[in-house]
C-alpha cells in the first residue's frame, strides 16, 4: 500500500500560517493537495501536529485527504505512526509549502524506487520545492527506532542518508532540472511569486507537469 503523506504545520516563524494563505481564493495547503492528487496512491494523508488538527481537518476533507495528528517536533515518529495506522508499505513524502510539485517527476521517481527496491529515492537538481521523496515504510520504521538526534527526528529522512540504507538519488532528467529556481513558499517574497505563478498556470491543462511549470516560471 502506497500512501502520499503530506507534512504540514501552521506555526512557521518566517511566514506564520502560510499553509492557510490564499492562493487564488483557496488555502495554499489545499492547492498542494490538489497537485498531489495527480499522483497515484492507495491513501492520501495530511499529517499534522495535534494543535493544527482542527484548522486543517475541513481543508483535508475538501481535498479528499485523510488527516492524522501526531507529535509536533518528532516528525519522524509522526510518519511512523501514519505508516502503522494505515498499514503502508511505501510513502511518498511531501511538505505543505510546495504547491508546484512536479507530479510527473513524482510518479517517475516513485516508479524507479519500487523497481529498484530502494529504501529512499529522490531526484537531485530539481527546482527547490518541486520534488517528493519515495521511502520504503520498513526503512522509515527502522529509522524511527534508531534515530536519536533532534535533527534526524524533525527532518524525517536524513537518518537514511548515512546509515546503510539503499539510496537512489539520480540527477533529474534535463527537462525537469532547475536548481536555480525556487518554487517553495517560505517567505513573503516566495508567496508573492507563487501567486503570480499560480495565476499563469491555473487554467493550463499541463499545470502539474514540470517542464510547463519551469516555462511559466521563467516568463514571470
Amino acid at each position: 500500500m502506497t500512501g502520499i503523506v503530506l507534512q504540514v504545520r501552521l506555526d512557521s516563524s518566517r511566514l506564520p500560517n502560510k499553509a492557510l494563505l490564499p492562493l487564488d481564493g483557496k488555502p495554499l495547503v489545499l492547492r498542494v493537495m490538489e497537485t498531489l492528487n495527480n499522483i497515484p496512491a492507495n491513501y492520501r494523508i495530511l499529517a499534522c501536529p495535534e494543535d493544527s488538527f482542527l484548522s486543517l481537518e475541513p481543508i483535508a476533507k475538501e481535498a479528499g485527504f485523510y488527516i492524522f495528528a501526531g507529535p509536533k517536533e518528532d516528525v519522524l515518529e509522526r510518519f511512523c505512526q501514519v505508516i502503522r495506522h494505515f498499514s503502508l508499505t511505501r510513502i511518498i513524502r511531501a511538505t505543505g509549502d510546495n504547491p508546484f510539485v512536479f507530479s510527473d517527476a513524482a510518479i517517475a521517481i516513485n516508479s524507479e524506487a519500487v523497481s529498484l527496491g530502494a529504501d529512499y529515492a529522490g531526484y537531485t537538481d530539481l527546482p527547490y520545492g518541486a520534488g517528493v521523496e519515495s521511502v520504503d515504510a520498513k526503512a522509515l520504521l527502522r529509522a524511527g527506532k534508531e534515530a536519536s538526534s533532534s535533527y534526524d527526528r524533525e527532518h524525517v529522512c536524513p537518518y537514511l542518508y548515512n546509515n546503510n540504507f539503499k539510496l537512489h538519488k539520480p540527477i533529474a532528467p534535463l527537462f525537469w532540472q532547475g536548481n536555480d529556481i525556487r518554487l517553495t513558499v517560505d517567505t513573503q517574497e516566495d508567496y508573492e511569486q507563487a501567486r503570480k505563478l499560480y495565476s499563469l498556470l491555473k487554467d493550463n491543462p499541463d499545470k502539474h507537469h514540470g517542464s510547463e511549470i519551469i516555462k511559466m516560471y521563467k516568463s514571470i
